[in-house]
């Protein structure tokens, strides 16, 4: 897993004011690792930025962080790209994949085992968004920092 440098947002103004890339290419523990990336990242929003990120806000985000890495890993060939970034008063969570198809929720079942990763991200996101692009599709989650 490759940690991408990218601009802080200070020179653009409408540009996020933390922001992360990381490139999600190595065989193994993508989940745990992009949850931890996630967990670090608004530890440093806390440290460096000052900005007030209460701990369930953390736990939202290393859930939707897991949820929509492993829809990735499990869907999409290739590897996957994360995205972190703070805007005003939500953290956003973006999935990058090689599978151009959106995903869709599924019908409630109570009886269905698994399969539930897109319902969860739906009920505790604020918002989320889903893109195509040139080689795939970007999923976007945005959590109010005050969930």
């Amino acid at each position: 897993m490759d940690s991408v440098p990218v601009d802080e947002g200070k020179t653009v103004s409408d540009a996020p004011r933390l922001r992360a890339s990381y490139a999600l290419d190595a065989e193994g523990a993508w989940i745990a690792q992009a949850r931890h990336l996630a967990a670090e990242f608004l530890g440093r929003a806390r440290t460096e930025d000052g900005l007030p990120v209460p701990e369930r806000v953390v736990e939202i985000t290393q859930l939707v962080v897991s949820e929509l890495v492993t829809n990735a890993r499990k869907y999409a060939p290739g590897p996957v790209g994360l995205d972190l970034r703070v805007f005003g008063d939500a953290v956003e969570v973006v999935v990058h994949d090689g599978n151009p198809e959106a995903p869709r929720p599924r019908d409630a079942d109570p009886g269905r085992v698994g399969q539930h990763g897109l319902e969860i991200v739906m009920a505790v996101a604020e918002a989320l968004d889903v893109r195509q692009e040139a080689e795939g599709k970007s999923i976007t989650a945005r959590i109010a920092l005050s969930a």
